[in-house]
């Protein structure tokens, strides 16, 4: 208590980058958001944020959530930044989502918002940045914290989060050689819109030929 009868607190000494603390290792947020009804899912991962970790977060986000929520669902809409893990130029996110629609019979558009443009990305208005609002103020000291404070996070609109820790390995410099690529587009399996093809394009489930990446 000070003089004044009110209770002090000491603040606590964090680090002002996000710098890899050797001893609570990193954390890698990567969320998905369902539009229509007000929900998100953020993985926090403790490797590298690849490709692999953002499709893997996919995955399980419509394993527990998107299938029971839209069971006769047989589409899937993405719309995703124009870099980072899931960006338009990374094969290997291509070669995953490839994988992912075989794996559950969806057919997977992709739409990226062009370079420079991320933050009109509803991801970022609606999920992550009511996500910041809760924790601001509070140190982030362990994966517990993070996972327990994301998915505290709720707002007077309805909006729920899960969040889940993800402690798999996910390697990078994974190399898509030029014959999977163009085996995807040949196969009809990646079909690059007539508007920005870079941009946009759909993922159909296909064969056996399709390649395999090995979807965590």
């Amino acid at each position: 208590m000070d003089g004044n009868g009110t209770t002090s607190v000491s603040p606590k000494p964090v680090k002002v980058h996000d710098f890899i603390d050797p001893v609570l290792g990193k954390a890698n947020p990567y969320g998905v958001y369902d539009v229509a009804n007000n929900t998100g899912w953020v993985s926090v991962g403790t490797d590298h944020d690849t490709a692999a970790f953002a499709v893997n977060t996919i995955a399980t986000w419509w394993q527990r959530i998107g299938k029971p929520l839209h069971p006769n669902a047989s589409r899937l809409l993405i719309c995703a930044d124009g870099g980072g893990s899931n960006g338009y130029r990374t094969r290997l996110w291509k070669t995953e989502l490839a994988e992912l629609a075989e794996s559950t019979g969806l057919t997977i558009t992709v739409c990226h918002l062009p370079p420079g443009t991320s933050k009109w990305n509803k991801i970022e208005h609606r999920l992550f940045s009511h996500i910041s609002m809760n924790w601001r103020g509070r140190p982030l000291t362990s994966h517990e914290v993070i996972v327990n404070t994301i998915a505290a996070t709720t707002t007077s609109t309805g909006l729920t989060v899960r969040a889940e820790l993800d402690d798999a390995d996910y390697p990078t410099r994974v190399k898509i050689p030029d014959n999977e690529m163009k085996a995807l587009e040949t196969n009809g399996i990646l079909t690059r819109h007539d508007f920005h093809g870079e941009w946009n394009y759909t993922l159909t489930p296909g064969t056996n030929d399709t390649p395999k990446t090995g979807l965590h």
